[in-house]
């Protein structure tokens, strides 16, 4: 059997209608898993491409208790493995205008949730006596500051760290997390920067693979941390960035 090999394992990934939710979904789908695809919009698209091992999960994780109660109520009625913490939202204005709804909507989301659904999926894993993979979604921003971006830099910070702090916690009880750092991927999140001419330029200059990235470039990861490959691999953020941290 292949150390990437996920047959007979299930994986929830939250916001997997589109962009780096729907790539990974469909990896972890096209190595065996059965998928729990999750969020407040239709997945339709998302199950087309994960065919008989997709299923659909509505889960609002704007409102992070709830989404987590859901999530423990899912795990009650079977065993999820993998839980890949991917939704997140972001708001953009000067630091000086930045309001307190653009604050809380996006670290309720962004970090809120990422803790209390990791709490539930690792509250299961332990009371059936049995492994877990988290992998939580980070962010170029987890490393640097960024401008416009404050609730999702700090958002993004804060899993880098939470990744750590889980690790340090739950390793020794055969819960692995980790998690994935994004370089400047296209999707609907980068839209805004993609658009506007200079920033579009001054991002594709710095990256030395010349390109962005594809969400696809991000399921390889996924599926790497949710085998048996990463079974030693703990509290580690894995940069796919096409060398933007390296330059």
């Amino acid at each position: 059997m292949s150390l990437f090999d996920l047959s007979g394992r299930t994986a929830l990934v939250t916001g997997a209608n589109t962009g780096i939710g729907q790539a990974i979904a469909v990896s972890l789908s096209d190595a065996g898993a059965r998928v729990l695809c999750a969020g407040r919009s239709s997945m339709a698209e998302t199950l087309a491409l994960t065919g008989e091992r997709g299923s659909g999960v509505t889960l609002d994780l704007s409102d992070p208790m709830a989404a987590a109660a859901q999530f423990a109520e899912i795990a009650e009625r079977e065993r999820v493995d993998v839980l890949v913490n991917n939704a997140g939202i972001i708001r953009r204005a000067d630091a000086l205008d930045f309001s307190e709804a653009d604050w809380d909507e996006v670290m309720d989301v962004n970090i809120k949730a990422v803790f209390f659904l990791s709490q539930a999926f690792a509250r299961a894993a332990l009371a059936r006596k049995g492994q877990g993979r988290i992998i939580n979604i980070a962010s170029m921003l987890s490393y640097q500051g960024g401008i416009r971006v404050a609730s999702y830099t700090s958002s993004k910070s804060g899993v880098m760290g939470l990744t750590r702090l889980l690790a340090c916690e739950w390793a020794g009880k055969h819960i692995n997390v980790n998690a994935i750092a994004p370089g400047y991927i296209a999707t609907n999140n980068t839209q805004a920067l993609r658009d506007d001419p200079d920033r579009n330029k001054a991002i594709l200059d710095r990256i030395p693979a010349g390109r962005w990235g594809d969400p696809s470039d991000i399921g390889g990861a996924a599926v790497f941390l949710a085998s048996e490959a990463a079974k030693y691999v703990h509290g580690t953020t894995l940069p796919v960035d096409g060398g933007w941290l390296a330059r």
